[in-house]
């Protein structure tokens, strides 16, 4: 894994089991258990599944995982890249902030880090990430970071009891 420089001072890291307050933080979020693997309602063990779950991620080739920590080495957030559809030449990017660092521009930095460095690095030729239209934060964020919307992806995605639309976003190898 490795670790990357993101903008606004941001650093991008793998996990450490120092990280269990993050998890903690994420698994009294309203809406972040409902979209990921952070456990809700948090307990100790559940924090160190989650985080041996991010490690086993780029061991396995699943995908890489990164805390998302400040310049004073606050751990603040997770951004993903996912390989499912490498083989199609394609791979999709997944974030999330807590609340107590939102707006402080770490989505932004963070995402736009790994879509660098699965571009140009890694050399897909695809990244996507989904939203869903009610949140205009994460609309922001993937249009600052170069994504483009390509359409409404109607029942696209589970989240928590219900089938959500989702926007559609990508980002092309040639458009860096």
């Amino acid at each position: 894994m490795p670790e990357l420089a993101a903008g606004g001072g941001f650093t991008l890291r793998p996990w450490r089991l120092s990280d269990l307050p993050l998890v903690d933080e994420a698994s009294e979020d309203d809406y972040i258990p409902l979209i990921t693997t952070v456990p809700s309602p948090y307990t100790e063990p559940a924090g160190v599944a989650f985080i041996e779950r991010q490690w086993s991620r780029a061991t396995t080739r699943a995908g890489y995982t990164f805390v998302i920590v400040t310049s004073d080495d606050r751990p603040v957030g997770q951004v993903g890249l996912w390989l499912r559809d490498l083989e199609q030449g394609r791979a999709s990017l997944g974030y999330w902030v807590v609340k107590s660092a939102r707006g402080q521009g770490a989505a932004v930095a963070a995402v736009d880090a790994v879509a660098g460095w699965a571009l140009r690095d890694l050399r897909i030729p695809r990244l996507e990430l989904w939203v869903e239209p009610w949140n205009t934060a994460s609309v922001r964020t993937a249009e600052r970071a170069g994504f483009r919307r390509e359409g409404l992806l109607r029942g696209w995605q589970q989240v928590g009891d219900e089938r959500r639309d989702m926007f559609m976003y990508a980002l092309l190898n040639d458009e860096l």
